[in-house]
Parts: structure tokens; C-alpha cells; sequence
């Protein structure tokens, strides 16, 4: 083989991995990808921005060049048994006095969400844009008792809204070790724990 047919075909070689890891494994940066990656998230969107795909897809692009890069910072055994047992607590909470609970499991969020390294963002909306790029289907239920604790919602919505929440808890909880609980966390209607 000459110098100039090993060339091309190294430059070949170069070529197909950069498309491979730009466009297959990373994937584009609009359109689908974005719908596939957000989720729920990518249609709540977009129904803010009116049906607006195009200004959806910005903004979800911004997020992603924001906070994609994201390390996620491990918790210790000590905060990650601390976290579990203040949800414990705020679950139980439920039973008596819903919205509280709900102002706690708030609180909490954004608390084990700026411990795993997240920003702390000067409001919510900046806290729940960070998230919903690392953990997107679980960010309605966190965006859910944001809303419910202050706007009078009925037990069962707030309950709903709670044991959604626990989804993107047990996300944020989920690196590393998982704790060992024996905790039967549905809330049931007129219960609270079970």
C-alpha cells in the first residue's frame, strides 16, 4: 500500500468515529432527541411556549448546554440514611398535616438536589430546569408539590402530587449504595402511610 491510500484511509477511520460519537451515540441536539430525552418534560414545554416546538426546543437545548455536564457529587452513607429518614418522617407528617408535608418534601428536594451537586439556582424554576436535564420523568412530581403546597389543592391531589415526588427522591438517592428500609411509602386515601 502507498503513503497517500494508508492516509485516506485513516482519514476515514477519523471521520466514522466522529460521526459515530457526534451524531449516533450523543445523538442531535434538537428535535427528536430532545423529545426522547425530556419526555413529559419536552410536551409541558411546549405547551408553555404555545405549541411552539422550535422555542421549546431552544430552551431545552439552553438546559442541556447549561447543565448536561453536570457531576453528580456521591452522598455518604451517613446523609444518604439522614435523607431517608427525614422522607420517613415527612411521609408520616402527611397523615396530620398535608401541606406541611408538602412545604418538608419541598424543602428536601431542593436540599438532597443541591447536595448531589445541583445548582441551588435563585428559584425553583432555575432548580427544576437543572434537574429536568439529569431527571426528567421524574421532575413533574417535584414541580407538583412546589405548586401544591401553597395553592389550596384537595388532600387527594396533594397526596398524588407527594408520591410522585418520591420518584425523583428515590432518583437523587439512587447513586451509590442503596439504604436498606423496610418502608411502605403509598400513601393511601384517608391513611396516609400504610
Amino acid at each position: 500500500m502507498t503513503t497517500a491510500i494508508i492516509i485516506i484511509i485513516v482519514a476515514v477511520l477519523v471521520v466514522a468515529a466522529a460521526v459515530y460519537f457526534f451524531v449516533i451515540r450523543r445523538g442531535p441536539v434538537g428535535g427528536r432527541s430532545l423529545q426522547s430525552r425530556f419526555g413529559p418534560e419536552y410536551d409541558r414545554v411546549v405547551a408553555r411556549h404555545g405549541g411552539d416546538t422550535k422555542a421549546a426546543e431552544q430552551e431545552l437545548g439552553e438546559r442541556v448546554k447549561l447543565h448536561g455536564d453536570l457531576e453528580k457529587r456521591p452522598l455518604t452513607e451517613a446523609a444518604r440514611a439522614d435523607y431517608t429518614a427525614r422522607w420517613a418522617r415527612t411521609q408520616e407528617q402527611f397523615v396530620d398535616s398535608p401541606q406541611q408535608a408538602l412545604h418538608e418534601a419541598d424543602s428536601l428536594l431542593a436540599d438532597l438536589s443541591r447536595d448531589r451537586g445541583f445548582p441551588s439556582g435563585e428559584s425553583f424554576e432555575e432548580r427544576a430546569d437543572a434537574l429536568s436535564v439529569h431527571h426528567p420523568r421524574h421532575i413533574d412530581g417535584y414541580r407538583r408539590v412546589h405548586t401544591a403546597r401553597n395553592d389550596g389543592t384537595d388532600t387527594e391531589e396533594m397526596r398524588e402530587a407527594f408520591v410522585d415526588a418520591r420518584n425523583l427522591f428515590d432518583a437523587l438517592l439512587a447513586d451509590g449504595p442503596a439504604p436498606r428500609r423496610n418502608d411502605n411509602r403509598q400513601l393511601t386515601k384517608g391513611q396516609g402511610t400504610s
